[in-house]
């Protein structure tokens, strides 16, 4: 019964892939439909024990489920760009979801599999961002504001994942977060804010009225959050593309300082 649940599984990202098997995308959305199948020939494969003594298939197991979302922009010039470089081999980068200027959603990937696009990061004590997250590439080169469109698109997308994974608001984080000092996407006209109001990030409140006691260690809260602290400055530069955006100088000054222990009492 459980082998004959995964094999469903598994048709059933065939069935998505073959759905799109016509047009530009056809070649890898064969080549989608293979990887899968022989994904689901590895799981169906009873595991080699190595002490020699019998398997006992649990009965109790299930898909691994993400408890992330990471945001990133794509650095590109269009959504055709972007979706020619998760498609090639050689370049080993790929996405769940690519979100065009104009809204438009393309999944390139169920939410079950891993995708290969947080790289060398860190977040709190995991390491391993791929293995636990889904990455959402919004079409943008870098240095302009995301439509609204696109926003409405990525609103949709993550109401969608949250609703299906229950994933917690405070997962829902920028690629710039995880790889301080090495990545910084989302931009910095990034609509956090209006991200945290729909429930999806958390954010400061409107009005800080909390004074900044005198034993509050910024750094040690910047890892609390969940930053790398490994570089200081860097961290604090990430921290600020996220919740201030405004000037990054990698140093706080007084009202950031209170922006980020009204943050640290939220993460607590």
């Amino acid at each position: 019964m459980l082998q004959k649940s995964i094999q469903l599984f598994f048709c059933g990202l065939i069935l998505v892939a073959m759905s799109c098997s016509s047009g530009p995308y056809g070649p890898t959305n064969k080549a989608y439909k293979k990887q899968t199948k022989e994904l689901g020939k590895t799981i169906r494969t009873t595991p080699v024990n190595p002490t020699g003594q019998d398997f006992v298939g649990t009965t109790n197991f299930g898909l691994r489920k993400p408890n992330y979302v990471i945001i990133h922009h794509t650095a590109q010039n269009s959504t055709e760009q972007t979706l020619k470089t998760f498609i090639t081999p050689k370049t080993q980068v790929s996405a769940h979801y690519v979100i065009g200027r104009d809204g438009m959603i393309y999944q390139m990937l169920s939410d079950y599999l891993r995708a290969w696009h947080g790289g060398a990061a860190k977040w709190g004590n995991l390491t391993d961002i791929n293995s636990s997250s889904i990455g959402i590439e919004l079409d943008n080169n870098g240095f302009e504001p995301f439509s609204e469109a696109q926003i409405n698109g990525l609103l949709t997308v993550l109401a969608n994942l949250k609703k299906t994974h229950t994933i917690p608001a405070a997962n829902f984080i920028g690629h710039s977060d995880i790889a301080p000092g090495r990545k910084v996407d989302p931009n910095i006209t990034f609509p956090w804010k209006k991200l945290a109001e729909n429930g999806y990030g958390l954010w400061q409140d409107q009005v800080l009225t909390d004074s900044v006691p005198e034993s509050f260690n910024p750094i040690e809260a910047l890892r609390i959050i969940g930053y790398d602290i490994k570089n200081p400055e860097n961290a604090i530069k990430s921290f600020q593309l996220h919740f201030v955006q405004k000037e990054l100088t990698g140093i706080l000054n007084e009202e950031e300082k209170q922006i980020l222990f009204n943050l640290y009492k939220k993460y607590l």
